[in-house]
């Protein structure tokens, strides 16, 4: 177990390492109360402005309450024009020269089996020469899916979550250590951190103040993905109620390509989030809890029920994109799709 962090609003919060697409662990959403839910969202129409595969429990919980979903990414992922670098990384891995792999995004687990596959290996037998290490319960379970067993894995999902979670670590034990393990003269060891270009340096920073040598890979880029016209429309309308921001990323995408508006309720996943969203002057009413679905319409239904008035709004259909998965958020695909 982890000891506790502070509270969200403390300087030292934080939501999910990689400044792109972040919702990892995934909770029912049972944690927002039906009835209120239904009376904040009914008729009420939210962009989410992520790619439909990982909008889609948050949008399903959504629309079950009676919101009008748009779904369109802002950002997406996009594969690295290099991959020598990563190929190197994995023949490092099986070399054993790894004592930690941290995965801090579903994103670089494709890309890890990429690149076991291109020279002719199974990621989940390379990974038996590390211990590894996941922010949270989807990477994790994605991990698992492609046979890696995950070793630690912390309370809070984020990067400052899982460096407190290897501060509990006890030192390594060098005398039963294999030499070939990247451990025995190295401290705590060599981590590699699999990781997006637009990744922040707290998972990099943490591990190297706790005495590890963490070896960066960049697997994968954020790109801009251009908003559907018809919800630029409907946003320079006034047709949207609510915008959710899942990155700073998007944030910054959201404010570009459609501009602020002080009538939109904008609701963020973190306050890293949060504070990208004031710089660049869109409107912030709520900051979610937690990193997952379930928080994410818990704050969304929070900030709309402060705001409800007697005027309807107009509404743009539900993007079929988007499939629900009614009663539960999405389990974080493979890919995290768009690295909002």
């Amino acid at each position: 177990m982890v000891p506790p962090l502070p509270a969200r609003g403390t300087a030292d919060a934080v939501e999910p390492v990689d400044s792109v697409e972040t919702v990892d662990a995934v909770e029912t959403v049972d944690a927002v109360d039906v009835d209120r839910r239904a009376d904040a969202l009914a008729g009420r129409t939210v962009l989410v402005p992520r790619a439909p595969e990982r909008a889609a429990g948050l949008a399903a919980t959504l629309r079950d309450a009676g919101a009008h979903v748009v779904v369109s990414p802002a950002i997406e992922r996009a594969a690295v024009e290099d991959t020598a670098p990563v190929d190197r990384a994995l023949a490092r891995l099986v070399h054993g020269d790894f004592a930690w792999v941290v995965v801090t995004s579903v994103n670089a687990i494709d890309e890890l089996v990429a690149s076991a596959a291109r020279q002719g290996l199974d990621l989940g037998d390379a990974a038996r020469q590390a211990r590894w290490a996941a922010v949270g319960p989807a990477t994790r379970r994605a991990l698992e899916a492609v046979g890696v067993t995950v070793e630690l894995e912390p309370d809070e999902n984020s990067a400052r979550g899982l460096v407190a979670a290897f501060a509990t670590l006890p030192p390594p034990d060098h005398a039963s250590t294999p030499a070939d393990q990247g451990s025995t003269s190295r401290g705590r060891g060599v981590v590699l951190l699999p990781q997006g270009d637009l990744a922040a340096p707290t998972m990099h920073d943490g591990l190297r103040d706790l005495g590890y040598v963490p070896h960066v890979v960049t697997v994968y880029r954020t790109v801009t993905h251009t908003l559907a016209p018809d919800v630029v429309a409907a946003w320079r309308a006034g047709a949207v109620d609510a915008v959710v921001l899942t990155s700073g990323s998007v944030a910054r995408e959201v404010a570009r390509q459609l501009g602020p508006r002080d009538d939109v309720v904008g609701v963020a996943i973190g306050d890293p989030t949060a504070r990208a969203a004031r710089d660049v002057g869109l409107r912030l009413d709520a900051v979610a809890e937690r990193p997952t679905d379930a928080a994410l319409a818990a704050a969304l239904v929070g900030a709309l029920a402060a705001t409800r008035t007697t005027a309807g709004s107009a509404a743009l259909p539900d993007d079929p994109a988007a499939p629900p998965a009614a009663g539960t958020t999405g389990v974080d695909p493979t890919p995290e799709g768009d690295p909002s």
